[in-house]
């Protein structure tokens, strides 16, 4: 008897903590693009992707629906979010005025661990900005805020902003393809560092200033895109 090799799926997972697991695998694929706006999620599809069962795959979907990642239509299922120019510019805004709120209250409280903490995350961020490494970029991005904030000790503040984060994360990723963004990141964020290291209260403004920025930045970006595929 001639015995069958067994192949394996290349999205196949570990069986512990599956619907958490397959949930990041999930959110990561429709954060760099390969699931887009508007496109539907198919439960059998996605288990025998997974070599799963539809059981996990109806938690992870619940995680993302959460996340603000997907939504569940009548007669359609699954479906990656499309929100409006004006809903994304609402994210960016509230993020503005979150994260700038958060940073009055660490600014003081900043320690030299906490700065260096933070230094080390931006060299790998600024690392991920030259290889053009969107996936880190996205997780580093988030990593370097969440730094500068922690000492506030504002957990719900901070679990708000981090719910947002993940709302705009492919936004900031799209917003850096698009614009061609990465050094202008990259000089904002030294800038950051720059003025906390120095006891810069000014930091504040220009926390919200850039934040606001991006969000003008990727709207314009993606204004040219549509009309760009409008006329193709």
């Amino acid at each position: 008897m001639v015995e069958q090799k067994k192949t394996h799926s290349k999205y196949r997972l570990q069986r512990q903590s599956l619907p958490e697991a397959l949930a990041e695998s999930l959110r990561e694929r429709i954060l760099n693009g390969e699931f887009k706006e508007g496109e539907p999620l198919i439960q059998e599809a996605i288990a025998a992707e997974y070599e799963c069962s539809r059981m996990p795959v109806r938690e992870a979907f619940r995680q993302l629906e959460a996340a603000g990642l997907i939504v569940t239509k009548i007669h359609k299922g699954a479906v990656v979010t499309t929100l409006p120019a004006e809903q994304i510019m609402e994210l960016f805004e509230l993020r503005a005025m979150l994260e700038s709120d958060i940073l009055i209250h660490s600014f003081d409280r900043m320690s030299a661990q906490d700065l260096a903490q933070s230094a080390e995350i931006l060299e790998q961020l600024e690392n991920a900005y030259d290889k053009r490494d969107i996936a880190k970029v996205g997780a580093l991005n988030w990593a370097f805020h969440r730094s500068l904030y922690v000492a506030a000790n504002r957990p719900q503040t901070l679990l708000i902003i981090q719910g947002i984060n993940v709302q705009t994360d492919r936004y900031i990723r799209l917003q850096l393809l698009l614009t061609s963004g990465f050094d202008d990141a990259k000089r904002d964020h030294r800038r950051i560092l720059d003025m906390c290291k120095n006891r810069d209260a000014a930091v504040v403004g220009f926390m919200k200033e850039h934040i606001i920025r991006a969000g003008r930045n990727l709207l314009d970006a993606l204004k040219k895109r549509r009309m760009s595929d409008a006329a193709e």
